[in-house]
C-alpha cells in the first residue's frame, strides 16, 4: 500500500462514481437541449433572428442554460471539495511521487 492513497470502501467509491455520472448527464442533457431541442431554425448565434424567436421558446431556452451552468458549478465544487482539496491539504511527504 502506497502512502497518501485514499482507502475508501466500496460503497463511498460507488456513491462518488454515481454523483459524477449524475453530474455529466444533467449536463449533457441540458446542453443537448439548448443546442438541439430548443434551438432555432437558423444555426448560430440568434442576432436579429432573437426579435422573431418566440418568448415560450426564449424562456425555455434560457432555463435549460441555467440548469447547465448550475449543474457545471455544482460538478466543479464537488470534484474541487472531494479530489483537488485533499491532494493540497496533504502533508508533505505522505503524497505519490510524480
Amino acid at each position: 500500500m502506497k502512502l497518501g492513497k485514499r482507502q475508501w470502501p466500496l460503497w463511498l467509491w460507488v456513491i462518488h462514481g454515481v454523483i459524477l455520472v449524475n453530474f455529466l448527464i444533467q449536463m449533457g442533457y441540458a446542453a443537448a437541449m439548448v443546442f438541439l431541442v430548443v434551438a432555432p431554425e437558423t444555426a448560430g448565434p440568434l442576432w436579429e433572428a432573437a426579435h422573431t424567436f418566440p418568448f415560450e421558446k426564449m424562456v425555455t431556452r434560457r432555463l435549460y442554460a441555467m440548469e447547465f451552468w448550475i449543474a457545471t458549478v455544482g460538478f466543479s465544487l464537488y470534484v474541487a471539495v472531494t479530489e483537488m482539496l485533499p491532494r493540497l491539504l496533504r502533508p508533505e511527504g505522505t503524497g505519490e511521487s510524480k
